[in-house]
């Protein structure tokens, strides 16, 4: 672990319901006060976007922190979603009304143009029932052109199966959602997640140049080689306490009854 002292990234403007924080030169970092995720915006010389967006109910908060900064929705070209969870697109359907396009992954436009309440954790943050469109399908290696600011975008599965990182090598900033947080946090594994895909996902992390990471939630960090590593560590212990519960189990007795369903149901077929 080093023992230098972490980056202080000033705060810019804050009241009871958000902060607006610099990140680096014309990028920013919006924290809410609530369960919403964070909100980054990265303004290009050719274009500007957003990473991830929050709730709907924090949507007023945001505005208030992009006019801070003089940078209204309507000047922002694209939202790129990192993945389906509600907390961090729940308010990308007000971008829908403007000349702004929304991104994401081609597995998380799925979940998200299908309206999966399930994957999308609806429940969990009660958010209204509302289409989100889907303009732009990313895959991995795909690269994202602001002009003076390249974004490639990585398929980092783990968290969901349909996580996107962005990575701007020459910059070295991770906008790497709810695969990474700051002090080696895990997202956790939800859902269509995997802890196999997740450590493989980590590791591609832990190769990059990385200087400055920017996540999900929780505060910025200029140590994410750190990070990468007791994330990775984590995630190796919770995959062995995952199989030594698997052991404890009689396998037998458990997928027995899930054979015998899938023996009914061949049944049908005579």
């Amino acid at each position: 672990m080093s023992d230098r002292k972490p980056t202080v990234f000033p705060i810019l403007f804050k009241n009871d319901t958000c902060s607006l924080i610099q990140a680096a030169d014309d990028v920013y970092q919006i924290r809410f006060a609530n369960r919403a995720a964070n909100a980054y915006l990265v303004r290009g010389s050719a274009r500007t976007i957003m990473i991830d967006v929050g709730l709907t109910s924090n949507y007023q908060a945001l505005v208030e922190c992009l006019a801070f900064i003089d940078c209204p929705p309507e000047k922002i070209d694209m939202v790129v979603l990192s993945h389906e969870h509600l907390d961090h697109i729940g308010a990308a359907w007000h971008f829908n009304e403007r000349r702004t396009y929304i991104a994401a992954h081609r597995l998380a436009a799925n979940k998200i143009m299908l309206r999966d309440d399930f994957s999308m954790l609806r429940k969990m943050f009660n958010e209204p029932n509302v289409p989100i469109n889907i303009d732009i399908w990313l895959e991995e290696g795909n690269l994202i052109d602001l002009g003076n600011f390249r974004l490639n975008v990585m398929y980092t599965p783990g968290h969901t199966s349909a996580c996107i990182t962005l990575f701007d090598q020459d910059k070295g900033l991770l906008f790497a959602a709810d695969t990474l947080m700051p002090g080696g946090v895990m997202g956790g594994v939800f859902g269509s997640g995997s802890i196999a895909d997740y450590i493989q996902s980590l590791e591609r992390i832990k190769g990059l140049n990385s200087r400055i990471l920017l996540s999900g939630h929780g505060r910025l960090s200029d140590t994410p080689q750190d990070d990468v590593r007791i994330a990775i560590a984590r995630s190796h212990a919770l995959l062995e306490d995952t199989a030594q519960l698997f052991d404890a189990l009689d396998a037998r007795s458990n997928f027995e009854p899930i054979m015998q369903s899938v023996r009914d149901l061949n049944k049908l077929d005579d």
